[in-house]
């Protein structure tokens, strides 16, 4: 099954860069996070405080506006126990009616009718009412109820819209003998506009008064007064006779906090609001040069937070430059120089150094197995090679003895070939035995032999493979029968500075073993090089 290739990462980005990258996005997120949650909490706080504060607001004016109205309703109550001795005098009912508008500036208007509707007293005398027959919506409800009232907003017979507040007149026997009352133009400057109208701000707070009946009884802007509003949840709340706060929108669609409560002895409603946005101003603000100077830190930081990622990634880098060349001379040490500080790059170094050690034994018991003959622990081919090889390159003298059993095939034939397996390695262990630590031992293949002897001229050669033929003629070998080999020997160096390359000393060990084999076997052969 072929390989298949390994997958490039779609971006490529270095360790430092990385660390940086998330430092800096951590640093974002967190002041982010941070801006939110402390926008949120001051923006609900400001909400529900200015929610508060309108609703104590609303209240203390809602006090205010009734406490004005019983002190209207007193007043009317003290003029009507007064007024029975003085109903049949004109000018005493008269004076009486300038009386109460004038002495508190509380009513637009003070009238005295009678049990039949006609009105006795009147002030201001420009109304041009005195004895005539009221029919207004305030004058036939005081008659038919006979009992103190603070009517719903209606035109009078002038033509002023009007809030009418009436007390009944009795005599000392009980018998009815009319009403006194006074009258608030809502649409000209009254009490309301006395006790409210201070209250508006640059910033669009302001109040407002409303009945049950969803017209408004005051509104900073005159031409509205009268006016039925339309849907809206705070004048929804006071309709029910709620008092409380919450967010509405106004009827140019302006987001409103309210605070709002309920006059107990009419049902009217006063509302003070303020704009959510104008509330939320000075938040805005504050985030915004919060954010502001938070910024130099923010940069001042950036050079704190790419040293540390350079020193942190440092140690990676330098690990993950030696894990891509962990072939070149010198890298395992290379390796164990690396300041690793932290206890992840020390475990990675120290993997990395078990890895490499690791794969240096693999790979040289794999080069050891490819040039080693498995049956007797020699070199084979490839190993011969390599050593003669490196030392041609060097220019190193050496000399070659050439080996072969004597027939071997019998040896097979009569005995087996586990026997002779036996005979080659007898003949191994006899090979180590007769060399020296320099000397390269191989088998060549079946049941011929090379020994390769560095630095050894022919003499030493002689001597070698004389001494290795007498140990294995000598040698006992269970069923085997006695054993002899025939060697040939040849020298790298001819005298006269002739020196002879790899193979031509091999074809010249050949041919010594030949001539060993010619005359005789179990002797050493010399042959003169081609």
């Amino acid at each position: 099954m072929p390989l298949q290739p390994v997958a490039q990462p779609l971006l490529r980005i270095n360790l430092r860069r990385l660390i940086v990258l998330v430092a800096f996005a951590s640093a974002v997120i967190s002041l982010a996070n941070s801006f939110y949650a402390t926008y949120q909490v001051q923006r609900q706080l400001l909400i529900d405080t200015t929610l508060e504060a309108n609703y104590a607001y609303a209240l203390k004016l809602a006090s205010s506006t009734e406490n004005f109205l019983l002190a209207a309703r007193q007043q009317l109550a003290y003029s009507a126990s007064q007024l029975p001795r003085h109903f049949a005098d004109p000018a005493a009912l008269k004076t009486e009616a300038e009386r109460l508008r004038g002495q508190t500036n509380t009513f637009n208007s003070v009238l005295i009718v009678d049990a039949q509707g006609k009105v006795l007293g009147v002030s201001p005398e420009t109304l041009g009412l005195q004895n005539s027959q009221l029919a207004s919506e305030g004058a036939r409800l005081a008659l038919r109820e006979r009992r103190p009232l603070i009517t719903r907003p209606y035109m009078s017979s002038v033509g002023n819209l009007v809030v009418f507040i009436s007390h009944p007149v009795f005599d000392h026997g009980g018998r009815y003998l009319g009403y006194v009352g006074g009258s608030i133009y809502l649409k000209q400057k009254n009490i309301l506009f006395t006790l409210l109208g201070q209250h508006y701000y640059r910033d669009g707070s302001y109040l407002y008064v409303v009945d049950q009946s969803r017209r408004l009884l005051y509104h900073p802007d005159p031409s509205r007064v009268g006016e039925v509003a339309g849907k809206n949840t705070v004048i929804d709340a006071i309709v029910r006779q709620e008092s409380g706060s919450g967010s509405t929108v106004n009827s140019r669609g302006t987001e409103m906090l309210a605070g709002y409560a309920v006059l107990p002895s009419t049902g009217w409603g006063i509302v003070a609001q303020r704009p959510k946005a104008a509330t939320l101003a000075p938040l805005n603000q504050l985030m915004l040069n919060t954010l502001w100077y938070s910024l130099p830190i923010a940069l001042l930081s950036l050079p704190f937070i790419w040293w540390l990622a350079r020193l942190i990634s440092r140690p990676l880098v330098q690990l993950a430059e030696g894990a891509s060349r962990m072939d070149a001379p010198g890298m395992a040490e290379r390796i164990d120089g690396i300041r690793a500080w932290y206890l992840e790059a020390s475990q990675i170094k120290r993997a990395l150094l078990v890895g490499m050690s690791l794969l240096q034994k693999k790979i040289g018991k794999l080069k050891f197995d490819v040039q080693t003959d498995p049956l007797t622990g020699l070199s084979n081919r490839r190993g011969m090679a390599a050593a003669l090889d490196a030392w041609q390159a060097q220019a190193r003298p050496f000399s070659v003895i050439a080996i072969d059993i004597d027939h071997f095939k019998q040896v097979n034939d009569r005995w087996g070939h586990a026997v002779g397996d036996e005979v080659i390695l007898h003949l191994a262990q006899l090979m180590r035995a007769c060399s020296r630590d320099a000397d390269v031992l191989c088998r060549n293949g079946g049941d011929e032999f090379i020994m390769l002897l560095p630095e050894a001229d022919l003499d030493v050669a002689l001597q070698v493979a004389e001494r290795l033929r007498a140990r294995v003629a000598a040698a006992e070998i269970p069923g085997a029968g006695p054993v002899t080999v025939s060697l040939g020997v040849v020298s790298s160096e001819q005298g006269a500075g002739k020196v002879l390359g790899a193979d031509a000393v091999l074809l010249a060990a050949d041919a010594a073993l030949y001539v060993a084999k010619e005359n005789g076997r179990n002797r050493v052969g010399l042959a003169e090089p081609a």
